[in-house]
């Protein structure tokens, strides 16, 4: 009986237009995505989005706006979870960081139509597409890019392979070197290589190198005896 005495014509109208707000703004942002291909895309935008706005409009009919705020934490917290699930690793490349970020983006407009702010909601959504669409462009610039050594920041490793006999002389002769040159080494291994040779690897504190002055390096290393 308790499901009659809660029917709220009003209220579950109010639950209509709220879940229809998520559900449409939800699509807009799922069909570029799916558009796209990407691994998240219309139906799973849509869902999370009505998802999102169902438990904001379940807080707003026990609780009121008390409610609101704290079911609006558990759903962002909820979506990490969902977002971790499309983030991919693959050696060292890592995708799918962006449709987790939509995801996220879906989620807060599912929030705001739930809580019947369907401006602020529509206005997130523009902004979530404007970010997929508008600066695809620029990062696909700045991707293909010549890669600055100087500004750019990225771990270096120096290689130098050597005749095992000579190994220890060489290890001390090229931390050496490399500190005269202002680039220390950080950590610094040797490794067998073949049947008499050694490699000695050398991981450099700098972020940021001169590529030429590495490459004059290199080449006064050749010269080395062994």
């Amino acid at each position: 009986m308790d499901a009659i005495s809660n029917f709220d014509p009003h209220f579950l109208l109010n639950a209509f237009v709220s879940l229809s707000v998520a559900f449409s703004l939800g699509s807009l942002i799922g069909v570029e995505r799916q558009i796209r291909q990407r691994t998240a895309g219309l139906r799973t935008n849509t869902l999370v989005s009505v998802g999102a706005a169902a438990f904001i409009v379940l807080a707003n009919r026990l609780e009121g706006h008390s409610g609101i705020v704290h079911i609006a934490a558990y759903v962002v917290s909820g979506i990490g979870f969902l977002g971790a699930g499309a983030i991919m690793k693959e050696g060292a490349n890592i995708t799918g960081l962006n449709t987790a970020a939509t995801l996220w983006g879906s989620a807060a407009v599912g929030v705001l139509a739930g809580a019947n702010l369907a401006a602020e909601a529509l206005l997130v959504a523009l902004f979530v597409l404007a970010s997929n669409t508008l600066l695809r462009p620029l990062v696909n610039r700045i991707n293909r890019s010549p890669i600055d050594e100087e500004t750019s920041e990225a771990t270096y490793r120096f290689f130098v392979i050597c005749r095992g006999a000579v190994q220890v002389e060489m290890r001390e002769k090229l931390a050496q070197e490399l500190e005269a040159i202002k680039y220390p080494v950080r950590d610094i291994a040797q490794h067998r290589f073949g049947t008499t040779d050694a490699e000695i690897e050398a991981t450099l504190y700098a972020t940021a190198v001169d590529g030429d002055e590495l490459d004059r390096m290199a080449a006064q290393i050749e010269s080395w005896e062994g």
